[in-house]
């Protein structure tokens, strides 16, 4: 647990950072004390999901950007993409499989 909150905590920080925010800034615009931000940026806290998403609000990215680097900027809050995965998380394995080759297919025979 201790890595998760280390991991979640560098890439508060590193979103932070990019927005060219202070802790201070990031904690009243979430709503929360400088000391939790800080808590939370060096791994000594965790945050609830009220609190997490303060802090993705705050920094304009969705919630989950702050659980992977995986995802690129942005990625998750396009609103075709959104809907999609939306859609997509509902399908049973099979489903989703049959689903992949219609969109591999489809991809090959664009123009």
């Amino acid at each position: 647990m201790v890595d998760l909150r280390k991991r979640f905590g560098s890439l508060v920080a590193a979103h932070r950072r990019r927005h060219g925010i202070t802790q201070a800034e990031l904690a009243e615009q979430a709503e929360i004390s400088v000391d939790m931000v800080s808590k939370i940026e060096i791994g000594a806290t965790g945050a609830r999901f009220p609190v997490i998403e303060r802090l993705a609000d705050a920094l304009k990215i969705d919630p989950a950007e702050l659980f992977t680097t995986e995802i690129p900027r942005g990625a998750i809050n396009r609103g075709p993409l959104q809907e999609l995965t939306t859609e997509l998380a509902t399908l049973s394995a099979s489903d989703l499989r049959w689903i992949t080759g219609v969109i591999h297919a489809a991809l090959r025979n664009r123009s």
